[in-house]
């Protein structure tokens, strides 16, 4: 089938370490056997109210354990709440730390430093506490220690939210104003519930949370996600089970829609956190809240590294602190006149190159290069190439792979998106997985990915071909939006294009660095859990993908260059 002006790339490009080794597998099987979590001593000054009861709207009485001052005064309130279990902590054991099982079958590659009586996910009490505030860790409803039927990501948890956000600031040691505080779901769960605009709620931090069930976790791209998926659902047990929605949506439904939260009515002042390290569930939901929400008063707080170690970690805690020293205690710390954008601009793994407050993100002055693909070379390029060029690649077990030299030391920092002209063969649908790597003398740098996976790529895309349907209006620079509720398969000979939006990052190049864009049919990496995590997406049927380029079929890739370059 190729001829002279195509590529077959069915054989990749080979590179020194594109698959973990022994010495990568040797530290995970270390972190799984001993993860680095230290306890920290629990201050004898911590008042602890355990189960204590909170009635909600309809009688229903939800439980929660309460951390506050031995010193009586009134404080102000830091609050999560989640389906996790609020009296799930680290245990003392006779062999030392019997650290959460999350932590073991999630790689840590940083040290964790919390207290016995920090739950899962949850702000340390020990932190909090002895700085002027009382700590509330509410069970769900429907979760643990609370009544009733639960349902995650549902209108009426928000609403059991905002009455025990209500309570809290009528207690006789609270001081009337209430901040929301925690990871993953416990972040999910400020959206909605700040978005009804509870009278004294006044700072929200969620940190790390997805803000569209869809198309952050369980179809990215139109492509159904089955791994952390499968897991998390069997795991929750809500009233409306995620798994079984799933298998049974795959368009983007009403059922999906409702899950998502009004973001545009949401006003409190945020630090959201945007982590680069966790673009198969969090990274693109917390980036499109910092841009969606109307807070005149908000801020992005990115970096790459591991979710649970920088969140009790001593940056995060310190701008979390001046966060809520100036939003619930009223101190004139200057964080009003923080720029909003914490940005961390990755070397490699855990090496970053710029660490710098920005005005936005992307930075001013970001410029929007654009690659053009060749199929005759496998270059990618900033000219046209002029005649019609053809890569070809395997669905379920190809790839198609086109190369950028930086000319110069560069910033790529942002999103990227991809424009393809695509024809199957033998196949009416393809999932198209978009991946880039970063090269550096013909070897792989590797990153921070979702649930501890430390061989990541610098960032990748997902579209399902038959919901390729751009949402009118919706494309700007590094983003373009699809609705996925309506199916077009492909014909015979047909010819189609295609555009997504690759998940935003933060990546120094060095000059002679290479930029190597990877198309294929099928997810990146492993099945083994305990070594790639347990991200996992369903694959393609069998047939070819044919990738058009030329001035006719201008396929392309938009990157961000930073100005700082």
């Amino acid at each position: 089938m190729p001829g002279a002006n195509q590529v077959f790339t069915n054989n990749p490009l080979k590179m020194k370490n594109e698959k973990p080794g022994p010495a990568y597998i040797a530290r995970r099987i270390k972190n799984l056997l001993f993860p680095p979590v230290r306890l920290l001593p629990w201050p004898s000054d911590i008042i602890v109210e355990q189960n204590a009861g909170i009635t909600v709207r309809d009688g229903t009485v939800l439980r929660a354990n309460i951390f506050r001052p031995a010193k009586e005064g009134q404080y102000p309130v830091i609050m999560s709440a989640h389906p996790y279990g609020k009296d799930n902590y680290n245990r003392k054991g006779r062999l030392g730390v019997r650290p959460f099982f999350q932590y073991r079958i999630i790689n840590q590659p940083m040290p964790i430093n919390t207290s016995e009586r920090a739950s899962w996910e949850a702000p340390d009490p020990a932190f909090w506490v002895p700085k002027g505030y009382v700590v509330i860790n509410l069970d769900l409803r429907g979760f643990f220690a609370s009544p009733g039927e639960g349902e995650v990501l549902s209108d009426q948890e928000a609403q059991d939210y905002y009455d025990c956000i209500e309570w809290a600031a009528s207690q006789p040691w609270s001081n009337g104003k209430v901040g929301l505080n925690g990871v993953s779901y416990l972040a999910i769960s400020q959206y909605k519930v700040a978005a009804l605009h509870p009278p004294h709620l006044a700072a929200i931090c969620p940190w790390e949370g997805f803000t569209d069930a869809y198309k952050d976790l369980l179809y990215p791209g139109g492509i159904r996600e089955d791994g952390f998926a499968k897991m998390w659902g069997n795991m929750v047990h809500s009233k409306t089970n995620i798994r079984t929605e799933q298998m049974n949506r795959p368009l983007r439904d009403e059922y999906y829609r409702s899950l998502v939260p009004n973001l545009k009515k949401i006003s409190v002042p945020a630090l959201i956190c945007g982590s680069f390290s966790d673009q198969c569930l969090h990274s693109q939901g917390s980036i499109r809240a910092f841009n969606e929400i109307s807070s005149p008063q908000k801020w992005l707080y990115t970096h790459r590294l591991g979710k649970w170690g920088a969140y009790y970690g001593q940056d995060a805690l310190a701008i979390q602190r001046k966060f809520f020293d100036h939003f619930l205690k009223g101190e004139a710390n200057g964080m009003p006149e923080m720029p909003p954008v914490r940005l961390e601009v990755m070397e490699s793994g855990q090496q970053a190159h710029r660490i710098a407050w920005e005005a936005a993100f992307p930075p001013p002055g970001t410029t929007w290069r654009t690659l053009y693909l060749d199929g005759k070379s496998g270059q990618l390029s900033e000219d046209l190439p002029q005649p019609t060029g053809q890569a070809f690649f395997e669905m379920e077990k190809g790839r198609a792979c086109f190369e950028w030299v930086a000319e110069k030391d560069l910033e790529v920092v942002g999103p990227m998106v991809l424009k393809l002209f695509v024809e199957l063969k033998e196949a009416s649908d393809l999932n198209l997985f978009a991946g880039i790597r970063k090269i550096r003398d013909g070897r792989q740098v590797v990153f921070e990915g979702s649930y501890g996976f430390g061989y990541d790529l610098v960032t990748r895309g997902w579209q399902r071909v038959s919901l390729r349907k751009v949402t009118p209006g919706s494309e700007r620079p590094g983003y373009v939006e699809h609705d996925f509720d309506q199916e077009e398969p492909l014909k015979p000979g047909e010819i189609v294009e295609l555009a997504l939006s690759l998940l935003p990052s933060a990546t120094f190049f060095k000059k002679g660095d290479v930029l190597r864009l990877d198309l294929q049919g099928h997810w990146f990496f492993g099945s083994n859990v305990l070594i790639y995590g347990p991200a996992k997406y369903e694959g393609s049927s069998g047939g070819t993908c044919i990738v058009y380029s030329g001035e006719k079929y201008p396929s392309q890739l938009q990157i961000p260059i930073s100005a700082t370059s």
